[in-house]
């Protein structure tokens, strides 16, 4: 039995059911099988709206939807209110799916659906994973997952389907690149969507990341794109810089899912430094890079 025909024996049965939606790859596959297989009416995607979803994620979402007739609602979620939250310790995923879900579940039961489920696939069931937790409590399904379908499996599925985001980088939520202990604000999150905008207009591609370290932005792309970045790097260093941070460093390992997780000493170079001013100043961070 193929990708498709698994996913779709698998949501058959579903009365009807309320798809967690950001637009990525996993859940736009998941709202399009959903409506080819149960129709418009008894399959709706939810697109949470919170400072850590980019515009141009939200904008992609609302782009897929209306391509393939997917009943669409937005729901503001409330993370941010959370201290919780804000604490950003290794679990703050937890919080905020805690949040999603809740919303969620909520409406899922005034619109009548009797399903709730994720995009999570099969590749996602290991690593840390403390939004996994909140599902569970919610009893959220996970269809991909149930399926077997890995990440991989996914795009093929996605560009079989001719979803046009099949190939598209991982876009996790945007507090997910604020160092751990860091508290997550949205003038934060802004600063990283703002950073990781800049590297795509220098034509920077791939998986790609700015970590928020404080008064530093630490540069995350692959490793074929270190040397593009290197070349532009007094340019890139210098818009960086002028989002307020003090220095500006690159990554020489490359990208790599949860770095942040991970914090022994990681090789990098110097892109860009903020002059000191006279006087001493402590710098957060310092040592660190």
């Amino acid at each position: 039995m193929d990708f498709l025909a698994r996913l779709t024996t698998l949501i058959s049965p579903y009365q009807s059911v309320l798809v967690g939606y950001s637009g990525g790859v996993d859940s736009a596959l998941l709202a399009v099988v959903a409506r080819r297989t149960l129709g418009r009416n008894r399959a709706v995607a939810a697109l949470g709206l919170s400072p850590s979803v980019s515009a141009e994620q939200r904008a992609q979402a609302r782009r897929i939807a209306a391509q393939f007739d997917i009943r669409l609602i937005e729901i503001e979620t409330r993370e941010f209110e959370d201290p919780r939250y804000i604490q950003n310790t290794t679990d703050r995923c937890y919080f905020c799916k805690h949040e999603l879900w809740s919303k969620l579940a909520a409406e899922a039961v005034t619109m009548g659906l009797a399903v709730v489920v994720d995009g999570t696939n099969a590749d996602d069931l290991t690593g840390h994973r403390p939004g996994g937790r909140a599902g569970a409590e919610f009893k959220i399904g996970s269809p991909l997952a149930e399926a077997g379908l890995t990440k991989s499996d996914v795009r093929d599925a996605a560009r079989s389907l001719g979803i046009p985001i099949w190939d598209a980088p991982a876009a996790p939520c945007l507090s997910s690149r604020v160092l751990f202990g860091l508290e997550v604000t949205p003038a934060r999150v802004a600063d990283v969507e703002a950073g990781e905008a800049i590297l795509r207009r220098f034509g920077i591609e791939g998986d790609l990341r700015v970590r928020h370290r404080g008064d530093e932005a630490r540069v995350e792309v692959p490793i074929s794109e270190l040397d593009a970045v290197r070349a532009q790097g007094p340019a890139i260093g210098g818009q960086l810089l002028d989002l307020g941070f003090e220095r500006v460093t690159l990554d020489v390992d490359g990208y790599r899912r949860g770095s942040l997780l991970n914090e022994e000493s990681h090789a990098v170079e110097l892109l860009a430094e903020r002059p000191l001013s006279p006087g001493p100043s402590p710098r957060c961070g310092e040592g660190n890079i």
